[in-house]
Order: structure tokens, then C-alpha cells, then sequence
């Protein structure tokens, strides 16, 4: 396992990537970077989105550790260079939903909790929210506090289409049970993307307004197309629906505990903000922010929108529990 692209950001030559053995022997890269000072504030969790991988988060990974964080992160499986599913390793896909739950906990006590200083933070992008949330109950003395950008926790379901109609998440939530029922449950989910390159270009992208960052992002594929994957599989689809529904449960909302802010886009097209906002007023632990003329990808949006990020994100992080230096 190697990290790609290094020579242009030297400052973060210093990480260690390496692969994680995951519960069922698949391998999941894994990296961390120790942080610039040597009384750090504690180590931040990155957990990217669907389709991503770590050398997108370079840049975020430097101004988290000009913060005065330690980083770790992970490609989930099935993307970056963690391993693929065996015959299709351009589709998105998941056996099971709680599959990225177990490489998260691993993740947590076997890289953060003996090699990074404490506390631990979480820090997330779109699918790596849900995939937070759906394990925080049990993960409540581990993690201090999250910071969720554009989570996962509903569809903005314009982007699926079945036989010409949009029907609502759990519309697709049946169809595609149905669909995985008749065998179809490796197919592309109708409506996607079936190349893992952006064809369409910038001035149709959906997911940042900034033309450089934009196109920083895609050259990564260009350059090291083995990181690249295409759109979602039905199953993956399915048992992302599955896992999103159990988050509206009030007995789901009342396990959490741990202060969780959500970061909301105001043009995203990707997730539902609303459903989002909602979901922060109905759990107690949680409040939410909107950043308006955003796209889904916020931290990789224009500066205007980015500082706004990270004012919230150090407003909020690392709060008032977390450990101080020795004297203060």
C-alpha cells in the first residue's frame, strides 16, 4: 500500500500508509500523519465519501494538521486502493452495509487508539457520515465529538430513475430489495454512472463550485486511474436505503451521545439537507449548520464556503472536553 502524488504536497511525505487486514481478510489502506506540534490537540478520524479516496484529502489533511491534529484516515473497501469486490471492480458495491461499520471499529482500536494521541475526533464526508452515525451508540468513549459535512442520512432522489419515474427512498428502498430478490443485486442502479470518469466536465458537475478544485480532483483519476470506481451497485443502493432508515428511529436517535454537529450544503443535489437538519433537531446530542451557495463537497468547495467550514469546525472542535496540555 503506497500514497500517490506526494511530490506535490511534500509537507505530508511523513505519513504512514499501510494495509489493514481486515475481519475477512480484505485489505483496507490505512494512513496517519502525526501532528505538527508537540502538544497536539488530539487525532482526527477522516471518513470520506462514497467513490473517494485519501490523496482527494490532502488538502484537508494539511490544514487539519496546521490545526494541531493528528490525521487518520482509510479508503473504505471496494474503493481507492483498499480491495475491490472480486469480477466488477468498477461498481460501487457492499455485501452488507454493517461490512464499512466493522472496518470502522477495527480502524478505530487497531491505527487510532495505540498509535495516534487522544482525543479522538471524527471528521466526515457524505457516506462516511452515515457510516459514523450507524456505529456512534457503540462507539460512544471512543470517539469525543463529530463534525458531519453533507452526511448521508437521505437521498436527494432525483439522481435515481426507474423506468422513467422518481420514486421516493423507500420506494427505492423496495425496489431494489425486489431487484436484489431476482438475482439483480450486482447491477448498476439504474440512473448511474457506469464510467469512473466525470464526462459531463465542470460547468455540470454537481458537487463543488470551484473550477480548480474541481479539476485537481479529477486529474487524480486521470494520473492514477486505479483509484477511480463508477457508480453504485442495487445492492449497494439497497442496503445503503436500509441503513438510512434505521437512523429516523427515535430509539436509534436517543442512543447518541456524542456531541455531533452536522454541516449542511445549501445547493446540494447529492444528499437532502433538510432531511439532514431534521435529524440534528430531533437528536439531542446533535445541532446543525447550512452553509448556503454550497455544494455537496464542502470542504473541497470555494474559499468563501471553506472558510465558513472551518470556522464551525473550530468553533466546535476540540471543545471543552477536550485534554489539556500539562500547566493550563
Amino acid at each position: 500500500m503506497h500514497l500517490n502524488h506526494l511530490d506535490k504536497y511534500p509537507d505530508l511525505a511523513d505519513g504512514i500508509c499501510h494495509g489493514m487486514t481486515c475481519w475477512d481478510n480484505r485489505q483496507v489502506r490505512v494512513a496517519r500523519w502525526p501532528a505538527l506540534s508537540s502538544a497536539p490537540k488530539g487525532t482526527i478520524c477522516l471518513l470520506h465519501g462514497r467513490a473517494e479516496f485519501i490523496e482527494k484529502y490532502y488538502e484537508v489533511i494539511r490544514e487539519l494538521r496546521q490545526r494541531g491534529f493528528a490525521v487518520a484516515t482509510m479508503d473504505w473497501r471496494g474503493q481507492g486502493l483498499s480491495d475491490r469486490q472480486a469480477g466488477h471492480p468498477l461498481k460501487g458495491d457492499v455485501r452488507h452495509f454493517s461490512d464499512y461499520g466493522k472496518d470502522l471499529i477495527q480502524f478505530i482500536r487497531e491505527i487510532i487508539l495505540p498509535d495516534c494521541p487522544p482525543p479522538c475526533f471524527a471528521l466526515t464526508h457524505s457516506m462516511g457520515g452515515l457510516i459514523l452515525l450507524s456505529n456512534l451508540p457503540q462507539m460512544r468513549i471512543k470517539i469525543d465529538r463529530a463534525v458531519l459535512c453533507a452526511p448521508l442520512i437521505a437521498l436527494s432522489t432525483s439522481r435515481y430513475s426507474f423506468l422513467g419515474h422518481t420514486p421516493s427512498q423507500s420506494g427505492i428502498r423496495k425496489l431494489t430489495a425486489l431487484m436484489r430478490y431476482l438475482g439483480q443485486g450486482e447491477r448498476y442502479a439504474p440512473g448511474v454512472s457506469r464510467t469512473p470518469f466525470d464526462r459531463q466536465g465542470f460547468y455540470n458537475n454537481h458537487v463543488t463550485s470551484d473550477g480548480p478544485r474541481y479539476d485537481r480532483n479529477r486529474q487524480f483519476l486521470i494520473d492514477y486511474p486505479d483509484l477511480a470506481i463508477a457508480g453504485p451497485t442495487i445492492r449497494w443502493l439497497h442496503e445503503n436505503c436500509k441503513a438510512m432508515e434505521r437512523l429516523h428511529s427515535s430509539d436509534f436517535q436517543s442512543s447518541i451521545y456524542t456531541p455531533t454537529l452536522i454541516v449542511t450544503a445549501g445547493n446540494d443535489e447529492v444528499v437532502d439537507s433538510r432531511a439532514a437538519e431534521l435529524f440534528a433537531l430531533t437528536t439531542r446530542a446533535a445541532g446543525a449548520v447550512s452553509i448556503a451557495g454550497s455544494r455537496h463537497e464542502i470542504m473541497m468547495e470555494r474559499e468563501i464556503i471553506r472558510e465558513q467550514f472551518w470556522a464551525a469546525f473550530d468553533s466546535f472542535i476540540p471543545g471543552e472536553n477536550a485534554l489539556q496540555p500539562s500547566g493550563n
